[in-house]
């Protein structure tokens, strides 16, 4: 998904009363620290460059409300809610498609989930490469079971189980299709919809900061929002080269392309994931790509080097961490990489789950000279920005 074809719309549900808060209004308009609730994510989304549209459904006589949490931010479309949840997101929903030059990506958010990280929508974003809907999900950390007429019933195995939270991100014309055809309060949320009507929701890791504010404990609690964890920027360096040899298919950037050599190397011998592996787990400090993934051991044998660079990424999320930039550049004569530099993007920002607008992909010769300039080989150097946890 190229970065034009990752825009999309954000629909936030702010229709409800909020009985069970213990608030003197409805919950999305309360104060949490410092700002009314809904107005948090409105300013994630407005902020967002990705983002074409902010729709906010509101309830029957709330817009003088609404407009007041809301007041000096533009570009905002409201509209009316319905008895349910599900109804309302239809609402906003054919409002969207209504729309001229609207994306083809939505984003559908509950407004008592104020605080949402920019990592979970890049993550939800490139999940839409390969699925019609994706949603962000926990882990149940809790012992579950079943419960009988106030009696404890059985134990509910939790390995299963995910918590899910919004955003919820959708392909506009299949999330439309799944609302259009269900019947009125049929699904809790907007995924369950897109799955019975036949379309793949994928899971992406959601975070704490998208917990729900429900009942009047939580407000109680959230007289501040905590400073987001102390970090550190790490920087990498990598850099890898091989062998160009007839009769081989060439890998690089993660495609294959079509030319007269290929890289010889015990892997697919692609360079720049090699070099962008490196990049990262030199920030890491955790070595280079030949202790983790040693050519001596026949299972790398052809490998795809995805696997190396999917490896180092899953790294860099253990460890509480965020890839802020990718700075990738390919030396070599031929082929030209200008043609699969947009598609080197997409799959690297695939394997990494980052947005593609984090991802640079650039090229040079060395005007003739030297192994590259002979084309007897290619060359690939990256760097990487990293945010870590200070510890």
């Amino acid at each position: 998904m190229s970065q034009e074809h990752a825009r999309y719309a954000a629909i936030i549900v702010a229709a409800g009363t909020g009985a069970r808060s213990g608030q003197a209004m409805p919950k999305q308009f309360v104060e949490v620290a410092g700002k009314p609730m809904l107005r948090w994510s409105v300013e994630t989304f407005a902020a967002d460059s990705r983002c074409d549209a902010v729709i906010i459904v509101i309830g029957e006589g709330q817009e003088d409300a609404a407009r007041g949490a809301l007041k000096s931010l533009d570009g905002i479309t409201f509209v009316i809610g319905d008895a349910t949840r599900q109804m309302s997101v239809r609402n906003g929903l054919a409002a969207l498609e209504a729309q001229a030059n609207h994306p083809d990506l939505v984003l559908i958010h509950d407004a008592a989930r104020p605080f949402v990280p920019e990592a979970v929508l890049d993550r939800l974003l490139a999940a839409l490469a390969d699925n019609a809907g994706a949603v962000p999900v926990l882990a149940v950390a809790d012992t579950m079971a079943a419960s009988e007429e106030k009696q404890l019933g059985d134990i509910v195995p939790r390995d299963t189980l995910r918590r899910i939270q919004t955003p919820q991100a959708f392909h506009l014309a299949a999330i439309l299709a799944a609302h259009q055809t269900a019947p009125d309060d049929f699904a809790s949320d907007d995924a369950q919809l897109l799955r019975l009507h036949g379309g793949t929701v994928a899971l992406v890791e959601g975070a704490n900061d998208l917990n729900k504010f429900t009942y009047a404990e939580e407000f109680a609690m959230a007289g501040h929002r905590p400073p987001p964890p102390p970090t550190r920027i790490a920087i990498g360096m990598g850099y890898d080269v091989h062998r160009l040899v007839p009769d081989k298919p060439l890998w690089l950037g993660g495609i294959e392309i079509a030319h007269s050599h290929g890289l010889s190397g015990h892997s697919d011998a692609d360079a720049a994931l090699h070099a962008l592996t490196d990049a990262i787990l030199g920030a890491l400090a955790e070595g280079d790509i030949g202790q983790h993934f040693p050519p001596s051991d026949p299972q790398w044998k052809g490998a795809s080097s995805d696997r190396f660079l999917d490896f180092a990424g899953a790294l860099v999320r253990q460890r509480g961490g965020d890839i802020h930039s990718v700075d990738l550049t390919i030396i070599c004569e031929a082929p030209k990489i200008g043609p699969h530099r947009t598609a080197m993007q997409l799959r690297i920002a695939e394997i990494l789950q980052l947005s593609p607008d984090r991802i640079s992909v650039k090229a040079t010769t060395t005007e003739g000279l030297g192994f590259a300039g002979r084309r007897e080989g290619i060359a690939a150097q990256a760097v990487v920005s990293i945010a870590l946890p200070l510890t």
